[in-house]
């Protein structure tokens, strides 16, 4: 998998929210610290059998990964879900994510989703109401259309744009040691 350029005055970062019935997905790009919301969506999972919904979840992100052709990506880190069975089907939706994302050889990013909301709401305990409001503040809109699976999605390209400022500002910082 490609190693994540620090350097770039442009980059598009695709967040994705997995899960086995909604997938959501959100690019958003970054030109000289101005964030643009590019596109976003969810892929509403079809398949009579669970490696059916497997694969739509990987075939509908390789088409908007080809369509919107992002630098890098974040995705959601499995939750601990009182139901063992769906944890575990949650994470398989997350490897047919990171899979479609390998398949373009794009860097991918984790993100708890404690650590998504403390970075765009200011705690970890946000609700979904609170991260979809600071998504549509931070893209310069009133209002983002769709489920929030959308904005948890949006919320977490946002993070990993944020993220990665501060790990370029780390790496400037070494360097002038």
């Amino acid at each position: 998998m490609a190693s994540i350029s620090l350097n770039a005055t442009t980059i598009t970062a695709l967040g994705i929210d997995p899960g086995s019935n909604v997938t959501g997905w959100g690019v958003v790009r970054e030109r000289s610290g101005r964030l643009e919301l590019v596109a976003n969506g969810v892929l509403r999972i079809k398949g009579s059998t669970f490696p059916e919904r497997l694969a739509c979840i990987y075939h509908g992100l390789h088409h908007i990964i080809e369509e919107f052709r992002p630098d890098e990506a974040g995705v959601e880190q499995v939750f601990s879900a009182k139901n063992v069975m769906s944890t575990i089907k949650l994470a398989q939706a997350r490897g047919a994510a990171i899979a479609a994302c390998a398949s373009f050889d794009l860097p991918v990013l984790d993100y708890e989703p404690s650590l998504v909301k403390k970075t765009l709401v200011g705690t970890g305990r946000a609700d979904k109401e609170q991260v979809a409001y600071m998504v549509a503040r931070l893209l310069g809109q009133t209002h983002i259309e769709g489920p929030l699976d959308t904005t948890d999605a949006l919320g977490i390209a946002l993070c990993h744009l944020t993220l990665r400022r501060f790990r370029r500002l780390e790496e400037l910082q070494r360097e002038e040691l």
